[in-house]
């Protein structure tokens, strides 16, 4: 497949350690990376850094809004803190696009403890916040970014891909195969409080056991 006939993904949040592992192996599989900050000043020295280690021009920076309307694939991978406030920011860029939403629902101090919000998905409440114009896919929470920039080496955790558009969610699920994830699709957007909630337990794990990325494989199919 040919560098054009693949999408071009904006990675908001893609100056972070989640965002950046998730931007860097795309790039390093052909896509067009844009890297999305809340200065476009620090995206593009992010940008400068994944080309230079990658060897290619692949990627570019650019402010949350503008990285948003260059992409056609738009990954959300901010701070819990800041994912309805970027979200704000860059709808007027997502309609008729996917957005993949990465958010975990940490509360510092007590990270490895869960703690859904009002009990249910925050990703879910972002596709309550954007209508049924853009395609809400929930994925990715659980894979440690310190897997991620290990680009020769295969993730030993499993992807749960949750959208209420099946078709979004293949997508996506075929972009995580892309990158040497094992993907799958596990079923409406409000499922997503699985996947959410599990990175705390992942966190309690890594920190019981001395760990840098404990992950979760689904058996028997």
């Amino acid at each position: 497949m040919q560098n054009e006939q693949l999408a071009t993904i904006a990675v908001l949040g893609g100056t972070g350690k989640e965002g950046g592992g998730l931007a860097l192996r795309w790039a390093h599989k052909g896509h067009k990376v844009v890297i999305g900050s809340r200065t476009a000043e620090r995206a593009r020295e992010a940008a400068a850094q994944m080309n230079e280690l990658l060897g290619g021009n692949n990627v570019t920076g650019a402010a949350n809004a503008e990285a948003a309307a260059q992409g056609e694939i738009i990954v959300l991978a901010v701070p819990y803190a800041a994912q309805q406030s970027t979200v704000q920011e860059v709808a007027g860029a997502l309609e008729g696009k996917i957005l993949i939403d990465v958010t975990v629902p940490l509360v510092p101090p007590k990270v490895s403890r869960v703690q859904l919000p009002n009990g249910g998905s925050a990703v879910e409440a972002v596709q309550k916040m954007l209508g049924e114009g853009v395609r809400v896919v929930s994925a990715f929470q659980n894979i440690s970014a310190h897997h991620l920039t290990k680009l020769d080496e295969d993730v030993e955790c499993d992807v749960l891909v949750c959208a209420d558009d099946t078709d979004a969610a293949d997508q996506v699920v075929a972009l995580a195969q892309e990158i040497g994830l094992r993907a799958w699709n596990a079923g409406p957007l409000c499922n997503s409080v699985v996947a959410e909630g599990l990175t705390s337990v992942l966190i309690a794990l890594n920190r019981k056991y001395k760990v840098p990325g404990s992950g979760i494989r689904i058996t028997g199919v």
